[in-house]
């Protein structure tokens, strides 16, 4: 169960979305100066599935070059588990069932009875979101990796703290906010699927990402079919960036810092790069 509450922890931000801006660079990493900063901080582009999360040795410098890591979550907290199990479920005690047809739920049930040796009696009251995730691990051609826990792996070693930039609650409550029928629509059209088309679109997610190329990104979310990440955009991403800004001033004015979140909040007018800028932030790429 522990390994499938992580699994969840790494995948749920695949759906917050893809999007960029066609005038950023092809480049992750980022450094942040200016607007009486002391020290550089650093804002990197991550992507929470992939086949390869080797760092580069540009980004391992920014590391060293700063004192603390700060994700989307903090992913070293030890009440990560129960607080996410805890978020996982529908609130007033919905359930799949009634909001699918009686052959859909029995299709889905028995698609996760194979897959998972659990079915909608004990899933059906979690968000359908996060049980769409659950399959996530079994797309893939090679073991799931994450850079999110490349980045932990070196400030570990580096013996620096990992905060995060929201809490876990504050992040499963955006699946609370997207209605919960457009979720079960989602998940019935992806069983019926058998996830093929949801597998085409991680390789290409995964894929574009290795290039850096954020216009390429921005047309693969365009194109997606996926109604939880077109159709949700201000939940998913836009609220999110403008409510970290504030704590990435205060935090980068009191220490240079590694800030490490999903590639597809960087981009875009609305996106945290865009966002600093208007603030009077120098945030330039740092290319190879």
């Amino acid at each position: 169960m522990k390994k499938l509450i992580y699994n969840i922890v790494i995948a749920a931000a695949v759906l917050f979305g893809w999007t960029a801006s066609a005038q950023n660079q092809k480049s992750l990493l980022w450094k942040i100066t200016g607007n009486g900063l002391k020290s550089p901080s650093y804002l990197y582009g991550t992507v929470h599935v992939t086949c390869d999360a080797t760092l580069e040795k540009p980004t391992i410098d920014a590391l060293a070059n700063t004192s603390q890591l700060y994700l989307e979550l903090d992913m070293d907290d030890p009440k990560m588990q129960m607080t996410m199990m805890q978020g996982m479920m529908m609130k007033d005690g919905k359930n799949m069932k009634s909001m699918m047809s009686e052959a859909d739920y029995k299709m889905v049930d028995a698609y996760f009875t194979e897959k998972l040796g659990t079915g909608l009696n004990v899933l059906g009251m979690m968000k359908p979101a996060m049980v769409s995730m659950l399959v996530l691990p079994s797309l893939m051609d090679c073991p799931m990796q994450s850079v999110e826990t490349e980045l932990m792996k070196v400030v570990a070693a580096q013996k620096k703290e990992v905060l995060g930039l929201e809490t876990i609650q504050e992040q499963m409550a955006v699946f609370d906010a997207i209605p919960y029928q457009v979720q079960v629509d989602e998940l019935v059209k992806s069983v019926k699927d058998k996830f093929e088309k949801d597998k085409k679109e991680l390789e290409k997610m995964y894929t574009t990402y290795k290039t850096k190329d954020i216009d390429a990104m921005q047309k693969m979310t365009a194109e997606s079919e996926n109604k939880i990440t077109s159709d949700y955009q201000d939940d998913m991403l836009n609220n999110r960036n403008a409510n970290w800004i504030p704590k990435i001033e205060t935090i980068a004015s009191t220490q240079p810092t590694f800030f490490g979140v999903g590639a597809a909040h960087l981009g875009g007018p609305k996106g945290v790069i865009a966002l600093l800028k208007k603030k009077g932030y120098k945030v330039e790429p740092v290319l190879n």
